[in-house]
């Protein structure tokens, strides 16, 4: 989609920005650009949409070579949001993010229509703030409209400069599960600037670490997690990162998954969904549909909320897994996203279907049938797992079989 071939940039004082850079970023994936303070990503990332021009060298997309094409149109059809989001204060929110599409030249019902479908993509009622100003919103919410304003024309191709960099943990944990959701919904081409390494593992599709100028590794956040490069890397990621070495490489979340988790359709109603949770001793619930297709999950406290109103259903109130795992995914990338996320378990997919879920239980007790119990007895490995399973509440059980299918 975007490649840099031979792609050099050096100041006229003689600083050397790039260093021959030649990099290909995909159609579809989120690529993270990281590094320390002044290793040259921002200045990678600007020269995309030519805020900065190459010294010697080439950049394409979808193979037209850049330099051939009008700055101010080319910038036009390629998002952007900066860390200061740079919202004009003078316009409404729906305003701001119609800018580009009113510079395009859109149909007012056309572009209308548009800026309320994506508030409503994050959120955001457009009843409630099409006509806000940006001073009326917090800075999490003005971040959100700078990401749709640059989905606002329908882009391509999406670059964004330390968005989240300013906001407090809580706002950009969210906005960062937002971006996420975004990207598997739209499958746009984007490029993320950060020097945080926990939000590069989790939302990239491809990790670019760069050096003094230079791209030093490229690869999945698994691939770098598993195998860095060199001191630096290994030093950059941080040690708490780093992939346990005596877990078996080759271990796959099919070999540690439990297969019979509790689930139940999203036509149930809440009085229902509370016994079942009594039932079979779990606090959440999974959300699946006829085909075992994975649609959310809901907790009990979501359910209390619920039985309010006798009409409601789980479908009404569940929530969508902003993390899972596919079929045949290592062991590793599974407790990765746990451990950073804090979460109890991962369900694990296949085509969009429920297939098993990984807990910290599963995992043990595949350890205690695996390996040796001279190292460690088998009566300590079965404690150990126990003592798991209560910090991962969600653990799996046989569901009642209620109209030839699970529940």
């Amino acid at each position: 989609m975007i490649r840099f071939e031979n792609v050099k940039k050096t100041y006229d004082d003689g600083f050397e920005a790039l260093k021959m850079i030649n990099l290909e970023i995909k159609e579809g994936e989120l690529t993270v650009l990281i590094g320390p303070s002044g290793c040259g990503k921002s200045t990678l990332m600007k020269h995309i949409n030519r805020l900065n021009n190459p010294t010697s060298g080439k950049i394409y997309i979808r193979d037209k070579d850049i330099s051939s094409i009008d700055p101010v149109e080319l910038r036009r059809s390629i998002g952007y949001v900066i860390q200061n989001v740079g919202l004009f204060p003078h316009m409404n929110i729906a305003k701001n993010v119609a800018v580009v599409p009113k510079l395009l030249k859109w149909d007012k019902e056309v572009t209308t229509s548009k800026v309320d479908e994506l508030l409503s993509m994050v959120n955001l009622d457009p009843d409630v703030y099409r006509n806000r100003y940006p001073s009326e919103l917090s800075g999490g919410q003005q971040q959100r409209i700078g990401v749709i304003r640059a989905l606002a024309a329908d882009p391509d191709v999406i670059l964004l400069d330390e968005p989240f960099s300013a906001l407090d943990p809580i706002s950009r944990e969210q906005l960062q599960d937002e971006l996420i959701r975004l990207q598997q919904e739209l499958k746009k081409t984007i490029v993320f600037v950060t020097h945080d390494m926990d939000e590069a593992i989790k939302i990239a599709d491809t990790i670019v670490l760069m050096k003094a100028g230079e791209v030093v590794q490229t690869g999945s956040p698994e691939h770098i997690l598993r195998h860095p490069a060199n001191e630096f890397v290994t030093s950059f990621i941080g040690k708490k990162h780093l992939t346990n070495d005596t877990l078996d490489p080759g271990m796959i979340v099919d070999d540690v998954m439990s297969v019979n988790p509790v689930t139940a359709s999203p036509e149930r109603g809440m009085a229902a969904a509370i016994q079942f949770m009594e039932r079979h001793r779990v606090d959440s619930l999974i959300i699946v549909g006829k085909k075992r297709e994975l649609l959310g999950y809901v907790s009990i406290f979501n359910v209390l909320q619920g039985y309010r109103h006798e009409d409601s259903r789980l479908a009404d109130i569940m929530k969508p897994f902003v993390h899972v795992v596919e079929s045949g995914s290592s062991v590793a990338l599974a407790l990765t996203l746990m451990n950073e996320h804090g979460l109890p378990y991962v369900p694990v997919v296949r085509d969009g279907q429920l297939v098993g879920l990984v807990t910290r239980g599963s995992v043990v007790r595949h350890m205690a049938e695996m390996y040796n119990p001279d190292d460690m007895s088998l009566e300590e490995l079965t404690a150990e797992a126990e003592k798991l399973k209560e910090e991962a509440p969600l653990e799996p059980a046989e569901a009642d079989q209620e109209g030839g299918g699970r529940t």
